[in-house]
């Protein structure tokens, strides 16, 4: 969705149209998902957040001023509704995600034989699993980076961060990655 098409579909939301909301929510609710289901543990709740993050959203819509992306500013909703759960609640961070839960295909080539498919899902089940054991910081820009692939500039909005912390936290969580299946493909073959 083009600057002018949201500006439009804002528009019919402000004027109270729940079509056009209901499809405000279609186009930002992989975003929102992936950022609350990085960060925050139990379906209820990652439920509740979503839902919570749009509210927020819409309440707030009329006085959105399009001086960043559309995207930046509903993720970074998101972002401060997760950081203010976790410290209201001081719950665990998000340890529970299972493979089926997320999509991670942007890490992985398009596998074309039956080898190289089992080979890929496993590489994307090991790097799942490595995510979800990073700092939430490191996960979040991980996830905003990857998958919702947006720049330094807009995780920096999103997250409040320094473009320079952000691309320092990127570099250390993806060599972190490295190293932990570096290693775990490495004993794999060592004792088979």
């Amino acid at each position: 969705m083009n600057a002018k098409e949201e500006k439009f579909l804002i528009g019919r939301i402000i004027e109270g149209d729940t079509d056009a909301f209901r499809s405000f929510i279609n186009e930002y609710k992989n975003l929102v998902t992936h950022i609350v289901f990085r960060m925050i543990g139990g379906k209820n709740v990652r439920e509740d957040l979503c839902q919570d993050v749009f509210l927020k959203v819409y309440d707030n819509l009329k006085d959105f001023r399009f001086q960043s992306k559309v995207s930046t500013w509903v993720a970074r909703i998101a972002y401060n509704r997760c950081i203010n759960h976790l410290e209201k609640k001081r719950v665990p961070l998000f340890d529970d995600l299972h493979p089926q839960d997320a999509s991670i295909e942007s890490f992985s080539s398009d596998p074309s034989l039956p080898d190289k498919a089992a080979e890929t899902k496993d590489l994307q089940e090991r790097l799942r699993e490595e995510i979800q054991k990073l700092p939430v910081k490191f996960k979040t820009i991980i996830t905003l980076y990857h998958l919702d692939e947006l720049n330094y500039a807009e995780i920096g909005e999103v997250m409040q961060l320094p473009e320079g912390t952000v691309k320092s936290h990127l570099f250390r969580a993806r060599k972190h990655l490295k190293e932990q299946l570096t290693k775990k493909y490495q004993k794999e073959e060592l004792y088979p």
